[in-house]
């Protein structure tokens, strides 16, 4: 128990540092190979961000644990908005950004309406995997075209690509290829640690993802969000945010339906599926209903985290 508990620490950071320079090597080896800072932007950087949730659900569906890898999705999205936007909140109030309320917001929703549609038969088999990572090509050809055009306004993924560092093509590929090494060791370390919790604990791999696995995967999130909120970016904030869950929905939860078809339980419908709905829906009414403020203040920030809080308390005690 030990060992697994202080293996799933070391995997989680390993797993972000691994993942930092990975995307720092693919994003400097495809600006060095001729690609679009546009394109560089909206795919690689956007999917990069997402490696850690990305590669553990690759290796937790080879494992035959793709419970973990849903778990992980879902409670990513949870713990997104429950602690990360809700504990950032009640540092400073949030508002949102003209282009999260314009473009990523109605994406998000529409995610989320897909994804019930995938989960509601309670199987995740290959003809959802499959129509979840389609959605994602069309939001990634989508934003291609607007952003390209000039009028999709100012997009989180294209300001961090100005912080890839100007690495040297021999540099960018070493970058690449060691991140991606110890990204996929990492990832694989993490599911064994989390398995073997699960069973030291007595309960299921789907509330290890939901719950363990969701918080160390989504820790870069709450760093980054803290800190621009820190330091005075709150409109990219929530931005990261909402994006982040987007891409759990199509990059990660079709992986186990595209790798390891799996049944589910009615609770991953009417107990983890519904408190993401209930909490993303809450999300879209702070920004588009509530006196017409779009601002998370300090109340709603606790409101989102006590949520987030009273759904772990549930999960364990139902375990």
């Amino acid at each position: 128990m030990w060992l697994a508990a202080v293996t799933l620490i070391l995997g989680f950071v390993t797993l972000v540092w691994s993942a930092d320079r990975f995307l720092n090597g693919a994003a400097a080896t495809a600006c060095e190979l001729g690609m679009s800072p546009l394109l560089v932007g909206l795919t690689i950087v956007s999917l990069g961000t997402s490696a850690p949730e990305i590669l553990v659900a690759l290796a937790a569906a080879s494992e035959g644990t793709p419970l973990l890898a849903i778990g992980n999705a879902i409670g990513s999205n949870i713990t997104n908005i429950g602690l990360v936007l809700g504990f950032t909140a009640l540092l400073v109030p949030l508002p949102f950004a003209h282009s999260v309320l314009r473009e990523e917001m109605p994406w998000l929703l529409a995610t989320t309406a897909a994804a019930l549609l995938a989960l509601v038969d309670l199987e995740l088999g290959l003809l959802e995997g499959a129509f979840l990572l389609a959605m994602l090509a069309v939001l990634v050809l989508r934003l291609y075209r607007t952003h390209r055009r000039g009028n999709g306004g100012p997009h989180p993924e294209l300001e961090n690509l100005e912080e890839i560092p100007d690495l040297e093509r021999g540099a960018a590929l070493w970058w690449l290829c060691s991140g991606l090494l110890v990204l996929l060791g990492s990832a694989e370390l993490i599911v064994w640690a989390a398995s073997t919790v699960a069973k030291a604990l007595g309960v299921s791999e789907l509330v290890i993802g939901l719950t363990i696995i969701a918080v160390g995967t989504s820790l870069p999130e709450l760093a980054a969000t803290v800190g621009s909120a820190l330091k005075g970016h709150t409109d990219i904030a929530i931005g990261n945010v909402v994006g982040s869950n987007i891409l759990n929905i199509l990059a990660v939860m079709s992986v186990p339906g595209l790798l390891a078809p799996v049944a589910l339980g009615t609770e991953v419908l009417w107990r983890d599926f519904a408190t993401m709905l209930g909490l993303t829906l809450l999300l879209a009414l702070f920004a588009y209903g509530v006196a017409g403020r779009p601002l998370i203040n300090r109340f709603e920030g606790l409101v989102l985290l006590s949520a987030w809080i009273g759904y772990n308390v549930l999960l364990y005690r139902g375990a």
